[in-house]
């Protein structure tokens, strides 16, 4: 086994999820050495034309990624990972935690292919602005820049995540990432989809997200603003409820961070398309789990 290649438990796991062939046309090229192709390309960060020769033809390995990008194949290997580590008691409930993180853009990843008509010069100007909201790129201190939002549990693995542009405040996405928090049962029962503990940094501090946190019964741990916490004083009031041993519980989030962007085709995203950007977090975020130590069976 080659570096950053699966290991055969990890394929063991993954494998008979993989999509069977049954169109036209003759078979298709193995699929453990295509998928460890798309796994190197990301983690190296190379382009598509410099994946090496063992792993096939490049265009082979473009286009069963863009495929699977598009079917949600990623998507559901990522869930049944985290759906088979969750009947075994394994993902940790106990908090989950909500941050973000800022990825610089390189030059090939503007100039998607722009759609819709264009009317004049005020015309073009707006399709652009447009154009690159959709593919979740905007213009920051950084530059041209994407933004990860995502939340982890509390051994720091990725429950979910949503990529918008950079210049997206964080506030404004973290009901849209618990809301994406969907772990489905092995047996009956509803998914699970509400955190037992939220843990997030002060840039979360606000009326409407702990009101929306109250509203749906999960108990937080967020610190408050200086400015806050002045304006409470002045008018009387006192502190939200906080405990410090609980939030230092919460640089699990930036390790996983730092694991994700070990991948260097996610530190840096190269991608015109979001959907394809996205995909790519979602296969650094499989191989998190799968290189997870093994629970042991209740």
């Amino acid at each position: 086994m080659r570096r950053h290649e699966l290991t055969d438990e990890a394929w063991a796991r993954i494998e008979p999820l993989l999509p069977v062939n049954t169109g036209p046309g003759g078979r298709w090229r193995d699929h453990r050495q295509v998928v460890n192709g798309i796994v190197w390309k990301i983690r190296t960060g190379a382009d598509w034309r410099d994946v090496p020769e063992r792993y096939g033809p490049w265009q082979t390995l473009y286009q069963r990624f863009r495929r699977w990008s598009t079917d949600g194949t990623w998507e559901r290997l990522l869930a049944h990972i985290q759906v088979h580590d969750d009947a075994v008691g394994a993902v940790d409930w106990s908090v989950t935690c909500v941050d973000s993180t800022i990825v610089r853009a390189h030059q090939h990843a503007a100039g998607a292919r722009k759609r819709g008509n264009r009317k004049g010069r005020s015309g073009h100007r707006s399709t652009r602005r447009s154009t690159r909201r959709d593919q979740a790129l905007g213009r920051s201190r950084g530059g041209l820049t994407s933004k990860v939002h995502l939340a982890c549990d509390g051994r720091g693995l990725p429950l979910a995540f949503t990529v918008t542009a950079g210049n997206v405040n964080d506030c404004t996405r973290l009901t849209e990432v618990v809301q994406a928090i969907t772990v489905a049962r092995q047996g009956p029962g509803r998914p699970r989809t509400r955190p037992g503990h939220l843990i997030a940094d002060k840039g979360y501090s606000t009326h409407l997200i702990r009101a929306w946190l109250r509203q749906h019964r999960i108990a937080h741990t967020i610190p408050e603003r200086s400015d806050q916490l002045a304006a409470r004083a002045r008018r009387g009031h006192r502190r939200c409820a906080f405990d410090p041993a609980l939030y230092a519980r919460r640089n699990v989030i930036e390790r996983c961070f730092n694991r994700l962007k070990q991948w260097r085709g996610i530190a840096t995203r190269y991608d015109k398309l979001a959907a394809h950007y996205r995909a790519a977090i979602t296969i650094a975020s499989l191989i998190l789990w799968l290189n997870q130590e093994p629970q042991n069976t209740p």
